[in-house]
């Protein structure tokens, strides 16, 4: 863990920022300025996915500030900032439109806020009955298939706001393909103004610069677009010529925010929790939003340069009652946000109240400066939005995923296109029965999809053996990872998962073993992950996945030894009875330095039992002097003297590339 010396009001400190009182005010001048930097990004946001939300405009910044008050005093997660992400317009502008086609434009707000305040007493469950653990269920390839989806959605949405056209249709695919249209028909000077934003946006990415990338470039996108809105009026209704064409700009150009926030408190409609369509968007806000919120968590602790790590039961019992409160007043869905804590990270806060000051900030923002707000324009905070959508959705995500596996980008582009057909919570379980269908495909037994077998061997030094049957994948790794915390982080025991006797090992379980051995050496503990040599990768990634050849990978033991050993070898094969087959011969013309006659045994025994074996000739070392043991993983085959079996053709080339390791030992 790294340690920093931080000199703050006449104290030293020399370990990691803890968010106490004394931490309030002992960093305070570091977690206030990046509370600051932060309020500058979060307020255009907040006031975009208001609005793409279908929400009133100040309902994102309501969400931010009751999560900036309550996420401090509940939450362990020192870095992360509470408020509206974007990943959850899609759920919010679902339910408000369905709930406005039975309860009208006024009773379908208040509708969804009743929606908010049930899904955030479910996420106070899950954080009570200890259920942070949920997001581990997801497989990765279907969550970044998710994630993209939401980022297509979002900019087929707001491209036609940037542009200044009011598209006709409300679906994900129909608002795609509508976007020719809009091009066709755009307000000049709105698209003009999203434009540039948009250009400002993306030019800035190319700037390597340390100074220049501090600067928070949604204020300078504001202070480019709000004197352009200015100059082209665009808050003032009125109608202008140009190319010979007719455009007229509208009241929705500006963003329209009421002078005094009280007024924006709305209160839930509970009736609203009678019909079957609302309990369908209170799972989804429930499951979406606490997934995102424990993936951003996990993803901003990794980011955190003291490497402290959240307990996500608190984050989600925090996020829980945030939500709660912020629904009875009016505001949108909060999660832990990864853009805005990542933000918060580079700009040098200490301690979770910089996200208390970035959400007084934004208070008193909305409080005394409403009429500065007033001159936002709309399609800035859409290029913001676009922006935000193509890095869920860019062409990096796809590669990034194609790299891991061939499988896992036709589960992720799979998921992405059943969301944008479907809705999110189809397009998810799709994608997941997409995935365990190719996992039976490969050899994974329907025994063991939802089950780990496993067996627990404790070593002489304390130090526990994992051995892994059948299959490690996404729906058996909960029980899985408990099994390895419990040994690891409970018992303190050093940690070795031998993966040898599974059919298939997924890449979302690769990938998750590859972050618990950053969580044991955080701890001063060791995970090792062996046993892969008889698996073939599927793909060059170190995190694909892995497949067990066609062809069972054993250990062959070599024991040379004088001759009058021999029956204490044999003793101890007897006794241990993990043999598979033992073939012994004499040796006598060997040349030795004990100038005894030599006896040979060879013992081909399992992979995974051969290191209880191993332990059983070490508790004998005494008994055994001057033997040499050789331990080679080799491949066997059971077929016939004249021919290899049509199933076995493809296997020897397999065969040829798997590298034989050697451990030699002399006992003297």
């Amino acid at each position: 863990m790294s340690t920093e010396s931080i000199a703050t009001e006449g104290t030293i400190s020399q370990s990691p920022p803890v968010g106490n009182f004394a931490g309030f005010f002992n960093y305070f001048r570091y977690d206030a300025l990046s509370g600051f930097l932060v309020f500058l990004i979060a307020l255009p946001l907040c006031l975009g996915i208001s609005s793409a939300s279908e929400f009133p405009i100040v309902a994102g910044v309501l969400t931010a500030i009751v999560g900036a008050v309550l996420a401090p005093l509940i939450s362990n997660s020192e870095l992360t900032i509470k408020g509206p992400a974007a990943g959850l317009i899609v759920i919010s502008l679902g339910a408000i439109q369905e709930m406005r086609t039975i309860y009208g434009n006024e009773g379908g707000y208040a509708a969804v806020l009743a929606i908010g305040v049930v899904a955030g007493v479910i996420q106070i469950a899950f954080g009570l009955l200890r259920s942070g653990i949920i997001g581990e269920f997801f497989p990765s390839a279907v969550v970044h298939g998710m994630l993209a989806a939401i980022g297509v959605i979002i900019i087929g949405k707001q491209t036609h706001t940037l542009l200044g056209v009011q598209p006709e249709s409300h679906e994900p695919l129909g608002l795609l393909a509508e976007i020719p249209k809009s091009i066709w028909n755009m307000d000049p000077y709105v698209a003009f103004i999203g434009g540039l934003s948009l250009a400002l946006l993306f030019g800035m990415t190319f700037f390597k610069n340390k100074t220049i990338k501090k600067i928070p470039v949604p204020m300078l996108v504001m202070l480019m677009a709000i004197p352009l809105g200015m100059y082209f009026e665009l808050g003032e209704p009125h109608k202008y010529t140009f190319g010979g064409v007719e455009h007229f700009i509208l009241e929705k150009a500006l963003v329209n925010i009421p002078s005094n926030l009280l007024a924006a408190i709305t209160f839930p409609n509970f009736a609203s929790l009678q019909t079957f369509a609302a309990w369908k968007w209170i799972f989804m806000y429930a499951l979406i939003g606490s997934l995102e919120s424990i993936l951003s968590a996990k993803a901003v602790d990794m980011l955190d340069p003291y490497r402290r790590k959240s307990n996500l039961n608190r984050d989600l019992l925090a996020v829980g009652i945030g939500n709660t409160v912020s629904s009875a007043i009016g505001g949108l869905p909060m999660i832990s946000e990864i853009v805005r804590s990542k933000a918060n990270i580079d700009n040098g806060a200490k301690t979770r109240f910089a996200n208390f000051w970035h959400g007084l900030f934004l208070l008193v923002s909305v409080s005394f400066l409403a009429n500065f707000i007033h001159l936002i324009p709309m399609t800035a905070l859409a290029a913001m939005l676009i922006f935000t959508g193509f890095r869920l959705a860019s062409p990096n995500e796809f590669l990034k995923v194609y790299k891991t596996g061939r499988e896992q980008l036709f589960i992720f582009v799979f998921t992405m296109l059943m969301v944008l057909a479907t809705d999110l919570l189809i397009g998810i379980m799709l994608g997941i029965i997409l995935k365990l269908v190719i996992h039976t495909a490969n050899g994974v037994p329907l025994s063991s999809l939802f089950k780990p077998f496993l067996d627990v061997q404790t070593l002489e030094d304390g130090s526990c053996i994992v051995f892994a049957r059948q299959s490690a994948v996404f729906s058996n790794w909960i029980p899985f990872r408990r099994q390895i915390e419990h040994l690891g982080f409970v018992q303190r025991s050093n940690v070795t998962v031998d993966l040898s006797g599974t059919k298939f090992v997924d890449h979302t379980v690769m990938e998750k073993l590859h972050e618990l051995q950053e969580d044991f050496t955080h701890e001063g503990l060791k995970l090792d992950i062996i046993g892969l040599e008889s698996h073939r990768q599927m793909s060059s990634s170190s995190l694909a996945a892995r497949k067990q050849l066609g062809v069972p990978l054993m250990h062959r033991l070599t024991f040379t030894l004088p001759a009058n050993q021999e029956s204490a070898i044999t003793s101890i094969l007897s006794q241990v009875e993990l043999v598979d087959s033992i073939r012994s011969n004499w040796i006598s013309s060997l040349p030795n330095s004990l100038h005894v006659n030599l006896f040979r045994m060879e013992v081909l025994i399992s992979r995974d039992k051969s290191q209880r074996l191993i332990e059983a000739i070490r508790r004998e070392m005494p008994h055994l002097i001057g033997m040499t043991m050789l331990i080679e993983t080799v491949g066997v085959l059971h077929c016939g003297a004249d021919s290899w079996p049509s199933s076995m053709m493809d296997t020897r080339t397999e065969i040829s590339n798997v590298r034989d390791d050697f451990v030699k030992s002399s006992i003297k």
